[in-house]
């Protein structure tokens, strides 16, 4: 579930079989304090139906149209009324939902939705598009962020795999294995960041998780090239202290490209 502000107004977004649903209640408070009544009033539209009922047509293949057919007949005339839960039962529609539990109320596909939100004012529907367009993009940017780290996450198995079959002696205690473990990633981490993970943390007490749950994409990117090339090192056989300072030049280079050295300096 996520939040949208749109003209001080909160609005609710649900994922609901892989797709966005957006509030119609939370929309509706924007005309009234009454959703019920502006939703009810929205559906008696001989538009509004016609609109839902083709919409249905193209993304649900058990849509009912004979049942369709009967409500466009009927719809605009005085005495035709229409609910949500009354179109969904009768006409087996996917696109509006209604929820009696947790995050209750109406709530519509986000193309049914921009529609309504267009039918209680164009400039609210402008508003609402743009704000949910900045959520998505947000989502996009984390979405790659979190992918960047799972593939530095898998890029370590394989830098730690070949630890184990060029640095570890045979029959190391599990302790021992971790404190070698721990020695390599700090390589990458100085050459990377000019830092061991526990300076790091002696440095910012105060935040969660370790140095590389906060760094940037470009960091997570040239860290996943590192971890590669510092398995390959290993493999050479090239000793620690070496393999340091061929990692910090490469970390400065590939930064230099990616967003300029911010600072970074060679190591001594």
């Amino acid at each position: 579930m996520e939040k949208i502000t749109v003209q001080d107004k909160q609005v609710t977004i649900i994922g609901h079989n892989e797709n966005d649903y957006i509030s119609l209640t939370d929309i509706a408070k924007f005309k009234s304090d009454d959703p019920t009544a502006v939703i009810g009033n929205w559906m008696r539209n001989r538009n509004t139906i016609e609109f839902l009922g083709i919409w249905e047509s193209l993304y649900n293949p058990r849509f009912n149209p004979l049942e369709f057919e009967g409500f466009r007949k009927e719809a605009g005339l005085n005495a035709f009324t229409m609910s949500p839960q009354k179109w969904t039962h009768a006409t087996n529609a996917i696109g509006i939902i209604a929820k009696a539990v947790r995050y209750g109320g109406t709530y519509a596909h986000k193309d049914i939705a921009f529609k309504f939100s267009s039918w209680i004012s164009v400039e609210f529907e402008l508003y609402l598009v743009r704000e949910f367009q900045r959520l998505k993009e947000i989502e996009q940017k984390q979405l790659g962020w979190s992918a960047k780290r799972e593939l530095s996450k898998i890029n370590y198995r394989i830098h730690t795999d070949a630890i184990k079959r060029n640095i570890i002696p045979e029959e190391v205690t599990p302790q021992q294995a971790s404190i070698i473990y721990a020695n390599e990633a700090d390589v990458l981490n100085v050459a990377m960041f000019g830092m061991t993970a526990r300076q790091w943390r002696e440095t910012n007490p105060d935040k969660k998780g370790n140095i590389r749950d906060y760094a940037t994409i470009n960091e997570l990117i040239c860290l996943s090239n590192m971890e590669n090339l510092n398995a390959v090192f290993i493999d050479q056989g090239l000793p620690q202290g070496e393999r340091l300072i061929k990692l910090n030049q490469i970390a400065i280079q590939q930064m230099k490209v990616l967003e300029g050295d911010q600072g970074r300096k060679l190591l001594q």
